[in-house]
């Protein structure tokens, strides 16, 4: 990391830049901006490109030393000058030129606003007598030299402002430095520490990638937080932050510690005068807040630096003052109870059970499940009993990790039949989804159910069993156990959480979309209500998404994909999740490249979670597919047989959607016969299990690989799924069953409209060859134009069915699946034992291959057929 950072994220202004410099002398362009934010770096790139363009260039700094000697700055370029000012400037100016050659100058002169009057009036000259090109930097609220002032109001020079990096830029500049791709939530964590400031920005990520915080996490660039200032960056903060009197740094702390604080607030705690010289030397800022004036610190790393600097003692002591202000404030809201107890936590104060357990539901409500856990620990510590104990194990269910509870203790605290239903939910949950066994769950709800006595707690546990049915594909009872626990009056929020993400699921994959709203709505109105389990706003979100996929409203899921990323920002796991749904949603748009992006962001954000729960489970099903169709598939097939491993028994709702992972990855290999067989078991599967929408999902699948068989079922299923997947499917089994190219246009139409660009693509393409079959060659041709412009709108990708189709080769469907598989590697035994076939077959199929092509070796069929399955897959900038 100690070489120079590359310029990404600077390319606009450099251009700019550049544009001045090439106008020749008598012009120039001044850099200004604040410290740190590159101006230097600009300006010394400017310098040395039109050094490399044939022009002879200088480069001078200005220094506060320098400042105090005549012409110092020229001091190593002049040598010794000696006479009167105005003798002096124009000897220093005849002595400049005549150390140059006789061609276009350029002077590099930073932080000008430091020059001594004779070097600025020197400076001055060059430009006025058109002697040379002057490229300065100038820092940002400092006092300004007449001189300077006058060389861009005078017209001689432009000045342009270099502004801090936003997150965009920031980006761009993290992954060129770091050499690969950088997760979304690291930018902008990034971002948020360094605010765009350049010089901190590359300290800060030295600091933090030596330390091992900052590194690639499956492929994956990730910062796992938690920074500890190099020395480096400290000095250039504290350089920054100035000399403090005490006062000042008792408002910096206070800040560091616990900000936002009203103004108000903070001036009771400190002194006003100290916290409005705060604001004036520009350590805080302070923002209007409705009726209020909150202070902040003016930049993130000010807080870092104070904190790490901090004794424990100070800082429980001041904890505990701003927990104690804000309580005798009277800031009593949900956010204030839980912000007063995270400081409380850490602090001199005497632990209040109460206030830690009313903060530790308002963090679970909020999905906060890291600060859930730390409330609900120190609430179980001070005296929370079950309370306490039911927070701790909601968060801890929610982050996927084992609560380590001893639930016959938690059911000998439960003092009422409702913390005891309570305590067998936490239980079966606990049992189900982190210690993946299901059957005993099952058994846990059977036991409860015979022994409970009143409605409301059978409710609750029929609730629960709604999500279970909805999860283990039994989509009709979901739905009947949910809609007959809605319908209870008392039934408390996290019971309708419960119950409503299980109809969903159930909605979902029965192919019941178009009935979503209701259970969607009562359901995202309760996780706004309930602390243990609002987690399940995901999964929630997640069915809703289901439904919206398989029914094929595209658009309106990439809506409600983006609400849900953009509405948990700030939170590890959900971010993760939410990157996930959107990965899934773009693959489902024909966007593999941009999804496989999203899909391993998200895998990498899992891997801190991926020891139960299923989360790493349903983010491979789609990893899958979005590698294989992206072509890179040594990775598909490594990250196919982790899920075949890592395939979670709770969610046997997406076996479906597993298979058909399966399918397309062999499609990619080459082997469609084979990816047919594995888009029919997932139709069996889903048929088996009543989830008539995935049925349909697969059989479509089916159909793209070439299967002609699913023409009835799929329009017998027309009758069951809502949207416009299944009509769409429906008439392109018919349309391919018959070999009607115009009518498998009007599909490739139709399925573009609804959104789903792959699948348009491979109809069109099964038009074009169905035109070539009764030799309509302008039809064919127009068909094939239709599927090369369907590959660019999916971002380069093709299938096996558009290559196909753009690029035929005169091969068989079994003579390209065993040419596909010999030029991956595979011997000819191999061959014989994936396709199901005789070493002699595929012996014979490989010598008529080699006589259709004309070539007798492996590595000129690798030669022919890498070009042709490569085709449609260059340029996608992976």
């Amino acid at each position: 990391m100690g070489r120079a950072w590359p310029l990404a994220g600077r390319q606009d202004e450099l251009r700019s830049i550049e544009t001045v410099v090439r106008a020749g002398a008598g012009h120039g362009i001044l850099l200004a901006g604040p410290a740190g934010v590159g101006k230097t770096r600009l300006a010394r790139e400017a310098v040395a490109l039109a050094e490399r363009q044939g022009a002879t260039t200088r480069w001078v700094v200005g220094t506060a030393a320098s400042r105090g000697l005549a012409l110092g700055v020229f001091a190593g370029l002049l040598g010794a000058l000696r006479g009167d000012p105005a003798g002096l400037v124009f000897e220093a100016v005849r002595a400049f030129l005549s150390r140059v050659p006789d061609n276009r100058v350029v002077l590099g002169v930073d932080d000008a606003h430091l020059l001594d009057d004779l070097s600025m009036l020197v400076v001055h000259q060059l430009v006025v007598q058109r002697a040379a090109v002057v490229v300065a930097t100038m820092r940002a609220g400092e006092a300004v030299p007449d001189l300077v002032t006058r060389l861009w109001t005078d017209g001689h020079v432009k000045r342009f402002e270099v502004r801090p990096l936003g997150r965009p830029q920031t980006g761009s500049l993290l992954e060129a430095a770091l050499g690969g791709p950088v997760e979304r939530a690291t930018v902008d964590s990034v971002w948020k520490f360094t605010r765009g400031n350049l010089l901190y920005l590359r300290h800060f990520v030295a600091g933090e990638v030596e330390a091992r915080r900052l590194q690639p996490v499956r492929g994956i660039w990730r910062w796992s937080g938690g920074a500890l200032m190099s020395p480096e960056l400290t000095d250039l903060v504290t350089t920054r932050m100035g000399e403090l009197t005490e006062p000042e740094v008792l408002v910096v702390d206070l800040l560091a510690l616990a900000e936002p604080l009203d103004v108000r607030l903070l001036a009771g705690l400190t002194e006003l005068s100290a916290v409005e010289r705060a604001e004036e030397s520009g350590l805080i800022r302070v923002d209007v807040a409705g009726r209020r004036l909150e202070a902040w610190l003016a930049h993130p790393l000010f807080g870092e630096v104070r904190r790490a600097r901090m004794g424990t003692l100070r800082a429980r002591r001041l904890r505990g003052q701003v927990s104690q202000a804000l309580a005798d404030a009277g800031y009593c809201q949900a956010d204030d109870l839980l912000r007063r107890a995270v400081l409380a936590v850490d602090s001199d104060l005497a632990p209040d059970w109460r206030l830690l357990i009313e903060a530790g539901r308002r963090a679970g409500q909020l999905c906060d499940l890291p600060t859930a856990v730390r409330l609900g620990q120190a609430a179980q510590a001070a005296g929370g009993g079950f309370e306490a104990s039911m927070i701790l194990m909601g968060a801890f269910n929610g982050l996927s990790r084992p609560s380590g509870a001893d639930f016959a203790a938690l059911t000998a605290t439960a003092g009422t039949a409702a913390e005891l239903v309570r305590a067998t939910v936490a239980r079966a949950i606990d049992l189900a989804w982190i210690a993946a066994q299901p059957a005993e769950a099952e058994a846990i709800l059977d036991a409860a159910e015979s022994q409970l006595l009143g409605d409301d707690g059978q409710m609750q546990l029929l609730a629960l069993r709604a999500l279970f049915h909805g999860q283990l594909a039994r989509p009709v009872r979901a739905i009947e156990a949910a809609m007959t626990a809605l319908e209870c009056p008392l039934l408390p929020d996290e019971s309708v959480l419960l119950a409503a993400t299980g109809c969903v699921i159930g909605l979902a994959t029965a192919g019941r979309a178009d009935e979503l709203a209701i259970p969607v709505a009562r359901g995202a109105a309760a996780a706004g209500h309930a602390a243990q389990y609002a987690f399940l706003r995901l999964p929630l979100v997640a069915g809703q998404l289901l439904a919206l996929r398989l029914a094929g409203y595209l658009g309106e899921a990439a809506v409600v994909a983006r609400d849900c990323w953009e509405s948990v920002q700030g939170l590890e796991l959900p971010t993760a999740i939410a990157g996930m749904l959107m990965g899934e949603v773009l693959l489902a748009q024909g966007r593999p490249v941009t999804a496989l992006r999203w899909l391993r962001e998200a895998y990498a954000g899992l891997e801190p979670f991926d020891q139960a729960g299923g989360f790493e489970y349903v983010c491979l099903i789609p990893l899958v597919r979005a590698l294989a169709l992206t072509g890179e598939l040594a990775a598909a097939t490594e990250v196919a047989a982790k899920l075949r491993v890592r395939a979670h028994p709770m969610i046997r709702c997406l076996r479906p959607d597993t298979l058909l992972s399966y399918a397309w990855l062999a499609a990619a290999q080459g082997v469609p016969s084979e990816a047919v067989t594995f888009a029919r078991e997932a139709a069996s599967v889903a048929a088996a299990s009543g989830q008539a929408a995935h049925e349909v999902l697969a059989l479509h699948a089916a159909t793209c690989l070439g299967d002609r068989s699913a023409a009835e079922r799929i329009t017998t299923l027309t009758h069951l799924v809502d949207g416009p997947r299944a009509r769409g499917a429906a008439a392109h089994a018919t349309a391919l069953a018959s070999g009607d190219g115009d009518a498998l246009l009007k599909v490739s139409d139709m399925l573009e409209r609804m959104g789903d660009l792959l699948a348009a693509a491979d109809a069109a393409a099964q038009a074009a060859v169905a035109y070539r079959g009764v030799r309509y060659r302008g039809a064919s041709h127009q068909a094939e134009a239709r599927v090369r412009r369907l590959i660019q709108d999916c971002e380069g990708v093709g299938s096996p069915t558009t290559r196909a189709a753009v690029h035929p080769l005169p091969l068989t469907g079994r003579e390209r699946e065993i040419g596909a598989l010999a030029v991956q590697g595979m011997s000819n035994r191999e061959i014989a034992h994936r396709l199901v076939v005789s070493v002699r077959t595929v012996e014979n199929h490989l010598y008529r291959i080699n006589t259709k092509l004309g070539i007798s070796s492996r590595a000129e069929l690798a030669e022919v057929l890498g070009g042709h399955h490569a085709s449609g897959a260059a340029d996608r900038g992976r």
